[in-house]
């Protein structure tokens, strides 16, 4: 498969009022990709509010791996509607069993005090950098056949990474990462669910892995076992995904075989669009 689209991953079928089913996609990982359910799941959520309802924020516990080979059930419960927010409690399910957990909040727009203290770091431009997919093609060779596999399932997503080389090597260094992103295919900008459903998705990306710098392990270290615990994120002014955003990704602490890993989002005129909020599993075993 080479034309894959993001926006049909994030098409959900009714089953019911409330219950919705996704397909999945296999990228070639251990288990079904995090930033899958984080999207899908939002997208089910907006399936239950009013066109004039937009998500601000979401929280999120990932319970047991997902299998990447089967489709996902999501169940949407109405927790509160209000007059200015509305909240919304979603479960993935997979075998008939419960794998991940969301709640969502929506908000009626409206005006407020407005401040941004955070500033865009001064980084090379995404038209200077090569993208992270024919980085992967040109060392097609050295991927894991389960990676070779499913790289066309990374396509849709155009990730640059600054330093790309230095970000994915074992070798020690700051817990920090810098990386354009932007959707390959057109993201029409007042359909805002699926703007902000992408953006989920593409969050996940690199994320967690910031932790493993400061200690020189390589995300594909075959006696590394990680996998994401929770994931929070908060939208704070529209999103284009069809346009270049930064990723800034730091990671504060890791310590008792989790880590921790905090970003932010900025579109080309620095402005924050986003933040997000991981903590995951880190464990080395004995090979």
């Amino acid at each position: 498969m080479t034309d894959v689209k993001l926006a049909s991953l994030m098409t959900l079928d009714t089953v019911e009022d409330g219950v919705y089913q996704a397909q999945s996609w296999d990228l070639g990982f251990r288990a079904l990709f995090g930033g899958q359910v984080l999207g899908q799941a939002l997208a089910a959520a907006y399936k239950t509010v009013g066109p004039e309802r937009v998500a601000h924020s979401f929280h999120s516990y990932f319970l047991l791996p997902g299998d990447a080979k089967k489709p996902v059930i999501y169940d949407v419960e109405i927790v509160r509607d209000g007059r200015s927010f509305c909240t919304r409690r979603i479960k993935a399910i997979q075998d008939g069993k419960a794998i991940f957990f969301m709640m969502a909040s929506f908000q009626l727009p409206e005006a407020g005090m407005t401040h941004q203290y955070a500033t865009m770091p001064d980084v090379l431009s995404p038209e200077s950098i090569t993208s992270d997919i024919e980085f992967y093609e040109a060392n097609y060779d050295k991927l894991a056949r389960p990676m070779r596999e499913a790289l066309s399932y990374h396509k849709p997503i155009d990730i640059r990474t600054i330093d790309a080389v230095n970000s994915f090597a074992a070798r020690k260094r700051d817990p920090q990462r810098n990386i354009w992103l932007r959707a390959r295919e057109s993201m029409p900008t007042e359909n805002i669910a699926l703007n902000q459903a992408a953006l989920a998705y593409a969050s996940d990306y690199h994320f967690l892995s910031t932790s493993l710098q400061p200690h020189g392990v390589a995300i594909t270290d075959k006696n590394l076992r990680i996998a994401t615990i929770d994931h929070a994120m908060w939208f704070h002014r529209p999103v284009a995904f069809n346009d270049w955003l930064l990723y800034v990704t730091q990671s504060p602490f890791s310590g008792n075989a989790r880590g921790i890993v905090k970003g932010q989002i900025f579109n080309q005129k620095g402005e924050l669009v986003a933040s997000t909020m991981q903590e995951g599993l880190m464990r080395k075993i004995d090979s």
